[in-house]
């Protein structure tokens, strides 16, 4: 005894609390490895259906034989087109919509509103989507529009141009909350930094808060692009045809072809469903049916892909490299 006195520390960390920690590490490493596991399951199931369907003339031809031969390019077509379509619509109103939540609008009753009616949009079921592109598009806005321009039955008719108007309806509060998630991650001192130089709040978001929103807003795309490529239901009564053996394009000035947005369209989703609930062998056409899968799959991936290549590229050019 020198005349100091020890005192036992307590082992905090008890066999009973180890034990729980393990438990709980391994069942977070379980639900990881399941839905993993899943995806692959069914992503195999479509390869080895499919992949023997899959040729230069599935991907090149027409339908023929009530669609039991020939191929699918009219449906691949018809899905690029109307997915660019979508984008081109959805993504300036979804970004314009964030940019006034988070620079405009404040936290007053208006942004509640806005707010509430983005998330109960984002819970609507796409059949909704579809009857509302019928009764909005088609019959109120189209209609009109004919009576009023005396152009016959063109705009008040199904076609590509309110389907994907529709599509674009229904990927819209994805577009907004990812848009608006990537604004109020811009720190507010660079905005504070740009105003007191002397510049506007318009020129402040367009050269300050933009270029570093850039990753967000195509992260908001990538996930529409994944949502409305493979719907069925908003493009079941608007514009979605069951058997179009040709591609809806004019030709401009009778030279350059160009997508017709007033005319019908094929497209890969509809296809499967069609093939899957009206075909009379389904034994028969399940390897088309597998094949068409794939190829959307495929499709979608590669719809991604380009925008993922985009978004690297301008946050290289800002000089952050980490994709999160």
């Amino acid at each position: 005894m020198n005349g100091t006195l020890a005192i036992p520390i307590p082992n905090l960390r008890s066999r009973p609390i180890i034990w729980r920690e393990v438990l709980l590490s391994v069942l977070a490493r379980v639900m990881v490895i399941i839905p993993l596991c899943v995806l692959a399951l069914i992503l195999g199931q479509m390869v080895w259906g499919g992949i023997g369907t899959i040729s230069w003339e599935f991907l090149s031809q027409v339908p023929q034989e009530g669609m039991t031969k020939g191929g699918i390019f009219p449906c691949i077509f018809g899905t690029l087109a109307i997915t660019l379509l979508m984008i081109l619509i959805a993504l300036p109103l979804g970004v314009g919509a964030a940019i006034y939540l988070v620079e405009y609008a404040g936290q007053g009753w208006v942004f509640r509103v806005i707010r509430a009616a983005v998330n109960n949009l984002a819970g609507v079921p796409s059949i909704i989507f579809g009857l509302f592109g019928v009764g909005f598009f088609i019959l109120f806005v189209g209609r009109n529009v004919d009576h009023v321009l005396q152009t016959g039955l063109l705009f008040g008719q199904p076609c590509m141009l309110w389907a994907a108007a529709t599509l674009a309806v229904l990927v819209l509060p994805v577009i907004i909350v990812s848009t608006e998630e990537a604004l109020n991650a811009v720190p507010q001192s660079h905005r504070s930094a740009s105003l007191a130089l002397g510049a506007t709040k318009w020129q402040t978001i367009r050269d300050v808060v933009l270029p570093q929103a850039r990753g967000g807003i195509l992260t908001g795309a990538i996930l529409s692009i994944s949502r409305g490529a493979g719907e069925t239901a908003p493009i079941l009564f608007t514009g979605c045809a069951y058997f179009l053996p040709r591609l809806p394009v004019v030709n401009l000035f009778g030279v350059i072809p160009v997508i017709n947005p007033f005319d019908q369209f094929m497209e890969l989703s509809y296809h499967i469903f069609i093939m899957t609930t009206q075909s009379m062998d389904a034994v028969q056409t399940l390897p088309i049916q597998y094949g068409t899968t794939l190829v959307l799959i495929g499709l979608t991936f590669l719809l991604n892909l380009t925008a993922i290549v985009f978004r690297i590229h301008f946050r290289k050019r800002l000089g952050c490299v980490s994709i999160q």
